[in-house]
C-alpha cells in the first residue's frame, strides 16, 4: 500500500470514528491514528473497531501504561491495535486516576489478559471484570506498585539469605547515611578543603 492510499484509509477511519463515538480527540501522528476517549466508552469502542467492516482492528499489539503524577488523571492507558486487512495501526488512549477503574477488554482481545495484569501489578490501575486480576511480575505479598513515579527506587522490602535462619527472608529496608552538605557552585572546593585538612593533620603528627 503506497503512502497516499495509506493516508486516505486513515482519514476514512477518522470520519467513521467521529460519526459513531464521542471521542475527546483524534489526530494523525507519524502516519498513525491516535484516538483519546473517556474510559467508560473503551470496551464498546474496541468492540466497534474490531468488528466494523471499515476498520477491522483484529489484533491487539500491546497495552501499556504511563504515569504523569502531576496531572489530575495521572495514568494513561494506551492500546495499540493493528488492522491486517487495511494495513493500518491505531493507538487508543484513556486517562484515569488512582481510584478510577478501567473495564477489561480481555473478552474482546485474549491478549489483553496478561497486559492488564502487568499494568495492575506495576501501576495499580484496576481493571473491572477481569477474570484473574493478580500480580504478574512482583513477588507474593509485594506492597506498592513499582512503576509509579512516587515509588522509591530502593523499594520498601529487601529479600536476602539469612545465615542464622538458613533460609531466604524478607525484611524492611534500612538505609543509614551521614548528613552531607554540597556546594553545587564549586563542587571541588569542599574536596580540596578536606584534602588540605588531612595534610595538615599528617604534618602535625609527624
Amino acid at each position: 500500500m503506497n503512502n497516499y492510499i495509506y493516508k486516505q484509509t486513515l482519514l476514512q477511519h477518522m470520519k467513521t470514528v467521529k460519526n459513531v463515538f464521542p471521542v475527546e480527540k483524534i489526530y494523525l501522528l507519524n502516519n498513525e491514528l491516535i484516538i483519546i476517549l473517556k474510559h467508560y466508552h473503551l470496551k464498546d469502542f474496541l468492540l466497534f473497531l474490531k468488528n466494523h467492516q471499515l476498520t477491522q482492528f483484529k489484533v491487539l499489539s500491546c497495552i501499556s501504561g504511563v504515569d504523569y503524577p502531576f496531572k489530575k488523571k495521572r495514568f494513561e492507558i494506551v492500546y495499540d491495535l493493528l488492522s491486517i486487512c487495511c494495513n493500518v495501526r491505531t493507538r487508543i488512549k484513556v486517562r484515569v486516576n488512582e481510584t478510577t477503574s478501567v473495564t477489561s477488554c480481555s473478552e474482546i482481545y485474549f491478549a489483553a489478559n496478561w497486559y492488564e495484569r502487568e499494568i495492575w501489578d506495576l501501576f495499580g490501575v484496576f481493571f473491572q471484570d477481569h477474570p484473574d486480576l493478580r500480580r504478574l511480575l512482583t513477588d507474593y505479598g509485594f506492597e506498592g506498585h513499582p512503576l509509579r513515579k512516587d515509588f522509591p527506587l530502593t523499594g520498601y522490602v529487601e529479600v536476602k539469605y539469612s545465615e542464622s535462619s538458613k533460609r531466604v527472608i524478607s525484611e524492611s529496608i534500612e538505609l543509614a547515611q551521614e548528613y552531607r552538605t554540597f556546594d553545587f557552585l564549586t563542587p571541588w572546593s569542599g574536596a580540596a578543603t578536606e584534602i588540605d585538612k588531612s595534610k595538615k593533620f599528617v604534618l602535625k603528627l609527624s
